[in-house]
């Protein structure tokens, strides 16, 4: 995983309405970039939920809310809409900006092993700088943990 205190690496993803967002063009924003596994499954329903649901406290930080995942522009669209998500949802079909990040790895369901999206939320700053890397493994209170970590900025 990037380590606090780094520059956060450099990516271009195209967004749910087709338009592709880097990080360089953030400049000047705080960022929270959350990375999850899949649209429309459980916990990551639940996870998109709740960053809608605080969203316009995010809002008056000014902080960009991304979504970051291997599935496609379409299930993002999908996705989007049912839960009338307020933020913007990144494809990142390649899995490449999740390497960047050390957020694609091993995991483990019922006993198989396979590669994935490690469930990770990073807070970056105005400058690009990571300033907290969270590694989500329970979301009761994470998105406390995100809102708190972008007013210490």
């Amino acid at each position: 995983m990037i380590a606090v205190g780094k520059a956060a690496p450099a990516f271009s993803l195209v967004a749910d309405d087709g338009s592709t967002v880097t990080l360089k063009d953030l400049k000047g924003s705080p960022v929270v970039l959350y990375f999850y596994p899949a649209d429309d499954t459980p916990t990551c329903t639940k996870e998109a939920c709740e960053f809608r649901d605080s969203f316009p406290q995010f809002k008056k930080s000014k902080a960009v809310i991304l979504g970051v995942s291997p599935d496609t522009v379409a299930s993002h669209v999908k996705f989007k809409k049912k839960y009338k998500l307020p933020f913007t949802l990144l494809a990142d079909a390649d899995h490449a900006v999740a390497d960047k990040f050390g957020v694609w790895g091993k995991k483990k369901l019922f006993g198989v092993s396979y590669m994935g999206v490690i469930r990770t939320t990073f807070v970056i700053d105005a400058d690009g700088i990571v300033r907290h890397a969270f590694a989500v493994k329970r979301l009761a209170g994470h998105i406390d943990e995100v809102e708190a970590a972008i007013k210490a900025l």
